[in-house]
């Protein structure tokens, strides 16, 4: 099968956009498809494009082989990832030139566009239109509920109308749907009126070779001095849906009361400034933040923790999705266990697998809580930890999510061909 995939974010970027784009494209490779990968050049979030992309930059265009993936990246506006206006030009930018640039690519058998962010779909389903070849349409965030939830508009803006129109014009055209949870599918059934059929769930998947069980990464540790400490860790981006007042919130009340607990935050994101200003102003001393890492150093981040916490703000539609984040230190093991504040999907998740504390989202002396009784119970951490690794090895490694996906575009062919016969 050839697969063109339509993705903005790809390595070296970081984050899980990227990250998913290159593990399936690699599984799917590995298994005997032809892949291409159109992207946009590396910049996100902080819209430097690293050295060495930077002449092909001004080129507008470049090829390149990533593992064993074709990928083709084009021109975009490199604008960091703060304010609404540039995140909109940068998302526009990539919309256009994607457009353009994928005319040039031999034509495949099927065009997968994902999100985030919207706009990739405009961009997706007009190659898929000009190659007269099924569209897929990878729906990876509810657009624009997502951004109501953070507090970007409202139902009656015009950024939200304007958005709204965008999908359910998507949703419309798309041959098939592919949504990463259950909770999604619902969604659009129910408030979109997408037709049940239309729809497949492919749920997030794990690297679980990248994300293996190891012992406490006592090297970092010594390098971070924290080597006598019980590390809670968020990793990952630091957005405005996130919540990481909480996680300040519960470093504050436990700075006197538990000073061998320390707080890691690790990665960028639009609200870090903000979240890095605030916590100087509470003068805490048991917090750190530390850059965004190579995915290839995340692992270890993980395993200098001793417990990692995933949240979300309180919001209805954040009870659909399952964190990325939340799978791939389930897979760490080895006394990893999750806290995590949000509802939903991925509370069931955590909840089946037996994998950590689930607390209400927002609620910063819940988490203080959780944190203090696994800093005080090194047993329950390490049972918890070999929980998540098992659940995930089951059902949520990236090999097995890939070979589903595999087998709704076989299924999409099928019937594509059947029709085209019917109607000759």
């Amino acid at each position: 099968m050839k697969i063109l995939y339509v993705s903005q974010y790809f390595p070296p970027e970081m984050g899980a956009p990227a990250a998913r784009a290159a593990e399936l494209a690699q599984h799917w490779t590995q298994a005997g498809h032809q892949v291409t990968v159109l992207t946009g050049f590396p910049n996100h979030p902080t819209g430097a494009v690293p050295p060495e992309y930077r002449r092909a930059l001004r080129k507008l265009i470049m090829r390149e082989t990533v593992g064993d993936v074709k990928v083709v990246r084009t021109w975009l506006a490199p604008l960091p990832n703060r304010k609404a206006w540039e995140r909109m030009l940068n998302y526009t930018s990539f919309c256009i030139s994607s457009a353009i640039s994928g005319l040039f690519i031999s034509r495949p058998d099927v065009v997968i566009a994902t999100s985030p962010q919207l706009l990739v779909g405009l961009s997706g389903w007009w190659l898929a239109r000009c190659k007269r070849v099924p569209f897929v349409f990878e729906v990876r965030d509810l657009w624009p509920e997502s951004l109501t939830a953070v507090g970007v508009g409202d139902d009656s803006s015009m950024l939200h109308r304007f958005l709204a129109g965008i999908a359910g014009f998507l949703y419309a055209k798309a041959d098939r749907i592919v949504v990463v949870t259950s909770a999604f599918q619902e969604h659009l059934v129910q408030h979109w009126r997408v037709p049940p059929r239309k729809l497949a769930v492919v749920e997030n998947g794990v690297e679980t070779e990248l994300f293996a069980p190891r012992q406490s990464d006592r090297n970092l540790r010594r390098e971070l001095e924290l080597e006598h400490k019980f590390v809670v860790s968020y990793i990952g981006t630091m957005g405005m849906a996130h919540g990481l007042d909480t996680f300040l919130e519960a470093a504050q009340d436990l700075q006197a009361t538990a000073p061998d607990v320390f707080f890691l935050l690790v990665g960028e994101g639009a609200d870090k400034e903000r979240i890095a200003s605030d916590a100087g102003s509470r003068g805490l001393k048991n917090v750190r933040f530390i850059d965004q890492q190579p995915r290839m150093n995340i692992p270890a981040y993980i395993g200098a923790s001793d417990a990692c916490v995933v949240l979300l703000k309180r919001n209805d539609i954040f009870k659909t999705v399952i964190p990325t984040k939340m799978l791939e230190f389930m897979s760490m093991s080895c006394a990893r266990p999750v806290i995590l504040a949000v509802d939903g999907q991925a509370r069931k998740i955590l909840q089946q697998a037996h994998s950590g504390i689930a607390i209400p989202p927002e609620d910063a002396t819940a988490l203080a809580n959780a944190i203090t009784l696994l800093a005080e119970n090194m047993t329950l951490c390490h049972l918890l930890g070999q929980n998540g690794r098992r659940y995930i090895l089951q059902k949520f490694s990236r090999g097995k999510t890939a070979a589903q996906y595999i087998t709704v575009l076989e299924e999409l062919l099928e019937g594509t061909r059947k029709q085209r016969a019917n109607a000759a």
